[in-house]
């Protein structure tokens, strides 16, 4: 997992870098580009813009969305207009050149660091400096603070790149109101399909499970009431035991009436005593999550924690229910692992139902299960 971690910050890293250093030698185009074009605009200011410059822009602008989206982590979605790319232009060509200077400053730093230890290290003095204590804590002081305001300054530019691709070339407010009406369309579609689902399922466990159980009771307590048998009424009492118990069973797979009572992390506990395969669970929270987002939050355990024991073939199950933080506020993040077989169908009815329940509530649903394991089913629901 930390090697994990690491190799994802390097790639974040160096995917940065070259974002940026492209950006800058796209800043340069871009003030080229628009010093040719500024006397054309100057003149016709009030009038459409030629075709050639109308062209190149959204080509120029395009490739920067790109470039953001691709290296940056921006958005790469929206239809702009030509003269929306000559603002976007015109706005990201000093944020460009800024992002070149701090990427030249960082690297100067770096190879004069480098090359003032392989002089020391040779026994050297560069620039007539000897590696004193002093010297050394001071130069490392300082090498620290300028590498701090170097970075910090090249993570400002990568908020600038990605606030001016969404201003001027992202989507329109129009555009965005039209997603979300065919994102609550689609959630709402699916939240029926999944009540319906749900329904069927509730049925068939009655249908198939408690409504023969019953049958065979009732035969069994005509028999006896025929037969006067001691026998047969210790066996319809026995089937009524195991009809009661199925009862319970089919109302807890509806809703866990402790889930409310006693909260998700005693919910999940009782998963965990359920499941044929050892769980493991650890449950963060400071307080107590909605009720929608803790129903969700159980739901989506349980149907995962099943899952794994009847068609992965895992024999442990690791889950973590705990709140981050994220920029558009708090998130209950929800992630069961196994050590199963791998291969499972993000598309497949339960699964499928989970990603619908948590579209429903703004969250997002993830499934990576590749052949021969292990599989990390992950819902991140907002709590505001």
């Amino acid at each position: 997992m930390g090697r994990l971690t690491v190799r994802g910050v390097v790639g974040t890293a160096v995917r940065t870098v070259a974002g940026l250093a492209l950006g800058t030698l796209s800043a340069v185009v871009a003030v080229a580009f628009l010093a040719q074009a500024a006397p054309v605009l100057a003149v016709r200011h009030r009038r459409s813009l030629p075709p050639s410059i109308s062209a190149s822009a959204l080509r120029l602008a395009r490739v920067e969305r790109l470039r953001v989206a691709v290296f940056l982590g921006g958005d790469g979605s929206g239809e702009f207009t030509a003269g929306r790319a000559l603002r976007y232009l015109a706005s990201r060509c000093p944020v460009g050149l800024l992002g070149g200077g701090a990427l030249t400053v960082l690297g100067f730093g770096v190879a004069t660091t480098v090359q003032v230890l392989a002089g020391w290290f040779q026994g050297e003095k560069p620039d007539g400096i000897a590696a004193t204590w002093p010297v050394v804590t001071y130069l490392l002081t300082v090498g620290m603070l300028v590498l701090f305001l170097d970075l910090a300054g090249l993570a400002a530019v990568v908020a600038l790149e990605r606030a001016l691709v969404r201003r001027f070339l992202g989507p329109s407010e129009r555009e965005l109101m039209r997603r979300r009406i065919d994102q609550l369309s689609a959630s709402r579609a699916g939240i029926v399909e999944a009540v319906d689902a749900e329904r069927r399922r509730i049925e068939r466990d009655l249908h198939d499970g408690l409504q023969q159980r019953l049958v065979a009771m009732a035969m069994l307590l005509g028999r006896a009431r025929r037969s006067g048998s001691e026998e047969l009424y210790a066996q319809a009492h026995e089937e009524s035991q195991r009809a009661v118990d199925e009862l319970r069973q089919v109302a807890w797979r509806v809703y866990p009436a402790h889930l409310d009572d006693l909260g998700l992390e005693e919910a999940l506990a009782t998963v965990a005593e359920r499941s044929s395969v050892p769980v493991r669970i650890r449950c963060d929270l400071a307080a107590r999550p909605a009720p929608r987002i803790e129903t969700a939050a159980y739901f989506t355990v349980r149907e995962a924690v099943t899952n794994a024991a009847k068609h992965a073939g895992a024999t442990r199950i690791d889950v973590q229910v705990a709140v981050v933080e994220e920029r558009s506020g708090p998130v209950l993040s929800v992630r069961i692992t196994d050590d199963g077989v791998g291969g499972a169908d993000a598309s497949g009815g339960g699964l499928a139902g989970l990603a619908r329940r948590a579209a429903a509530l703004d969250g997002r649903f993830t499934v990576l299960s590749p052949p021969g394991g292990p599989t990390l089913v992950e819902a991140e629901l907002p709590c505001a």
